[in-house]
């Protein structure tokens, strides 16, 4: 008859721990959240501009609720403080704006997208947080091949906004422009092979983070990245290119620190990381002519030079404070009076969003939105880079999830030169949450979300006291059966 003993190597295997229904609700709604943000325009092209106010309106009320409900525990000291910087500045522009409805309903988008972006950073752990992203990608990849595949079968020609055929003044107001068998760019659910583009890069890059980690499925993780790939290259936006080939050098450059075993061992890597970056910028800017027309696009950056200059005249008649917060710009408010157009039709952005800022905040906002990059570009390095580390144990294994704040940084970086997309939806909000959760939980499985996660799954986690040591605490319920694990070590 055979016997057991509690010696763990001779008990029964316990079943894994199973998710309670509310935890998977909750991450179920993250996805939701970050699939707004990432699909954009997709929202307004769909269903319009009213539908799409209720909805994120309605959920923003609703994250709020839930963290009144849930209290995610969040460091308050450890808040990204240049973030909110940037937002109370915003704020007050509402004194001094030329467009007061204007800064008042895209102050309300900014709430929404910060608050969203506090929230999710703080409810899920570092890998429930990167499985999120990679699932709301997933959706917008998805869709937006369905989509351009639907008008191409079934339509057979472009659609405007509001699934209206007919035909339009110029290509630019389409919503698809039936490109998926001709070789033309594809635009995706967001109408815009330029926001398409960047998302898709985004995409490949978390897929590719998640074959790294271990994630299950693989077959089907290198199916979402051949698919993110050909929607990047259908795209065939510069900008996206461009950012492509400044994550490639970070990621080499991270990848080589993450090599070096002595203190001075990375100066080198510096070295030749800044004589890359600066020489390919300057290589940039001199070969811009040979490189756009390469790429089919015109010199002056396919008429961004032209809205520049229209911007920056504006800035230069209150160059302090700026006109008041307008991102994105309501051309239809009568008092928004900066009325630029781009093949006859008016622009909502100031395509690089520097010079967005500069004209809305002015200097001040200039320098707040810079100290918010710098910090979120200098912990997310670091936060690559440096081997985990918490206590005197100093051989902890890299983590591919740690890659990913980094190299969005690069892709935002790039893509505000042409665009001013980092400054709202998912560019803000990745800024946002990553620069909050690093400063929250800078160890991959190991701060206060994630212990709190851990011990909802009744699963013993590692403390760490004001000294440093590091504790077990044991699960809330005793009767949960709980496997051993070692103190300290990242989920």
């Amino acid at each position: 008859m055979a016997v057991y003993s509690k010696h763990p190597a001779s008990a029964p295997p316990s079943p894994p721990i199973r998710e309670k229904t509310g935890h998977l609700m909750l991450r179920a709604w993250c996805i939701f959240v970050l699939f707004m943000a990432f699909s954009g325009t997709a929202w307004i092209n769909a269903f319009g501009t009213t539908a799409t106010a209720v909805i994120t309106i309605g959920g923003g009320i609703l994250t709020v609720v839930l963290w009144i409900v849930l209290r995610p525990p969040v460091q308050y000291r450890r808040l990204p403080w240049y973030v909110l910087g940037y937002v109370a500045w915003a704020t007050l522009s509402l004194l001094w704006s030329a467009w007061p409805q204007t800064t008042a309903i895209t102050l309300l988008l900014l709430y929404i997208t910060t608050t969203q972006a506090l929230f999710i950073g703080s409810a899920l752990t570092w890998r429930e947080l990167v499985r999120a992203i990679a699932s709301a990608l997933k959706w917008v990849m998805a869709l937006s091949i369905l989509f351009e595949l639907w008008v191409s079968v079934f339509i057979g020609q472009p659609i405007l906004p509001g699934f209206v055929v007919a035909k339009a003044d110029d290509p630019i107001e389409y919503w698809s422009r039936d490109n998926l068998f001709d070789g033309g760019r594809l635009q995706g659910i967001m109408g815009n092979a330029n926001l398409l583009g960047p998302v898709a890069l985004l995409a490949i890059i978390v897929f590719a983070i998640r074959l790294a980690s271990g994630a299950p499925r693989r077959v089907l993780l290198w199916g979402w990245i051949l698919l993110s790939a050909f929607l990047f290259v259908r795209a065939s936006s510069a900008t996206a290119y461009v950012a492509a080939a400044a994550v490639a050098v970070v990621l080499v450059t991270v990848l080589l620190m993450r090599r070096a075993d002595k203190p001075g061992a990375r100066t080198k890597y510096y070295i030749a990381y800044a004589v890359v970056g600066l020489g390919g910028a300057v290589a940039l800017w001199l070969l811009r002519d040979t490189i756009f027309s390469a790429l089919g696009r015109s010199a002056d950056l396919t008429g961004r030079e032209g809205i520049w200059e229209q911007v920056l005249a504006r800035t230069a008649e209150r160059p302090w404070t700026g006109w008041g917060f307008a991102t994105p710009w309501m051309t239809s408010d009568p008092a928004f009076d900066l009325h630029i157009t781009d093949h006859g039709v008016l622009v909502m952005q100031a395509h690089n969003m520097w010079i967005d800022v500069s004209m809305q905040l002015g200097i001040i906002g200039v320098v707040l939105l810079g100290l918010v990059y710098l910090a979120f570009v200098w912990r997310s390095w670091f936060f690559a880079v440096d081997r985990p580390r918490w206590d005197l144990r100093a051989d902890r294994p890299y983590s591919p999830l740690t890659l990913l704040p980094t190299l969005v940084g690069a892709i935002l970086l790039v893509q505000g030169l042409a665009e001013s997309g980092p400054l709202l939806l998912w560019g803000w909000m990745l800024v946002a949450m990553f620069g909050a959760k690093i400063k929250q939980s800078p160890h991959v499985g190991v701060g206060p979300a994630e212990q709190s996660a851990a011990i909802e799954r009744g699963e013993a986690v590692g403390a760490v006291d004001a000294s440093g040591d590091v504790h077990v605490v044991a699960p809330t319920d005793a009767h949960t059966p709980v496997p051993p694990r070692q103190a300290g070590r990242g989920a």
